[in-house]
């Protein structure tokens, strides 16, 4: 009798649900996504770094822009959820500041960074570009009502926070310390 040689099954993970593999490929596409953009991101790439077919990762998400306005979405959740976070334990003439504070903390996270502004430069898409205004709405009401400030002050809090995200995205920072000082209160440098 000859010898048989035994087939080795390739051995596997735990399985994951559908909507599990959604987030990994969602985490994986606001890095990829980052750092190419939209239009410059092939969607094999994502696939590849989730662990995927591209086959699979068009069952997850059928359209590149499907994809990429759940990247725009988690965006604004990241930053609604660490503003609601900070406010929980502020008190309330203090809650804008709070989240003033937390908003710097955010922009040091150049990966997630990038992928706001990336947001921002794929809106000549009208899906993308009504997912942002979505975004944006979802922000600036959630801000508005949670922290009781009046319309101008809310306005001042976003011009300083778009302020500050220029300026992080060309870190600015990094070239002349006194770019702190210029734009950041004492307490925030």
């Amino acid at each position: 009798m000859a010898p048989t040689t035994k087939t080795k099954k390739r051995e596997r993970g735990p399985r994951i649900s559908a909507e599990e593999r959604r987030e990994i490929v969602v985490e994986v596409a606001i890095d990829e996504f980052a750092i190419r953009g939209f239009h410059g991101t092939p969607t094999q790439d994502i696939a590849e770094r989730a662990g995927i077919s591209h086959a699979y990762l068009f069952r997850l998400f059928p359209t590149k822009t499907d994809l990429f306005i759940a990247v725009v979405d988690r965006c604004f959740e990241r930053v609604i959820d660490a503003f609601g976070a900070a406010m929980a334990s502020a008190e309330p003439g203090e809650k804008l500041e709070a989240m003033g504070g937390t908003y710097v903390g955010l922009l040091d996270d150049r990966t997630k960074l990038l992928s706001q502004v990336q947001a921002w430069a794929a809106c000549d898409d009208p899906q993308i570009r009504k997912a942002v205004q979505g975004g944006w709405e979802s922000l600036y009401s959630f801000v508005k009502k949670e922290s009781g400030a009046s319309t101008e002050e809310v306005r001042e809090f976003f011009a300083m926070g778009m302020l500050l995200t220029v300026a992080a995205t060309v870190d600015l920072f990094s070239i002349d310390p006194e770019w702190r000082e210029r734009l950041l209160p004492a307490d925030k440098q």
